[in-house]
């Protein structure tokens, strides 16, 4: 296996187990993940937001982690990087607004490359425009924005702990969703682990 560069686009208020266990298991994987953050540089923090399932109408939020960006968001070129993963929680709703994102966003897309969305970070691929006549799914509350987007939905288990591939994008539901989610991605960039 050769290892890969990583790009994880994230922001204040990112969901907190969607940053970390990812940013993690790819390192632990062998691979370089590069977190990165509009505005912000290699050392600052974004602040994090554990989201739980606990029987209310909605998530409930809570205060999670500072997590440190380890590059600069104005020095990434998007063209140096193996994949992208984008985490969920409420960073997406603001970062989808950045051009810039999207136009790195529409780089993976338009290069094949390996592409890991959550929860909430599908709404950054239906602001780019990458996700026409790709099945993904999302947390419920984000999919009708993959349907005007132009996507087909795949369906969601139970316990929100599936993932769903379509060439080179995978998506999943929420972070309960993260072995099968890290897996799959894992497959896309030609990582094998062995036992």
């Amino acid at each position: 296996m050769s290892a890969k560069k990583i790009l994880m686009l994230v922001g204040d208020f990112v969901e907190d187990y969607e940053v970390m266990v990812p940013f993690q298991m790819l390192i632990m994987a062998g691979h370089t993940v590069h977190a990165v953050c509009p505005g912000k540089k290699a050392g600052e923090k974004v602040r994090t937001a554990v989201h739980d399932f606990e029987g209310d109408q909605t998530y409930s939020e809570k205060p999670g982690h500072n997590f440190t960006l380890n590059a600069a968001f104005d020095e990434v070129k998007a063209e140096g990087y193996d994949g992208l993963v984008i985490p969920g929680g409420r960073a997406p709703e603001y970062l989808r607004l950045n051009e810039k994102v999207l136009a790195m966003t529409r780089h993976f897309a338009d290069a094949k490359k390996p592409i890991a969305a959550i929860c909430h970070g599908p709404q950054i691929l239906a602001a780019a425009g990458v996700v026409k006549g790709k099945t993904c799914i999302a947390y419920p509350a984000v999919q009708p924005d993959l349907v005007i987007a132009g996507a087909t939905l795949g369906k969601i288990n139970e316990t929100f702990s599936n993932a769903v591939v379509d060439g080179n994008l995978v998506t999943a539901p929420a972070w309960p969703a993260h072995p099968e989610w890290m897996r799959k991605f894992l497959e896309l960039l030609g990582t094998k682990i062995e036992l």
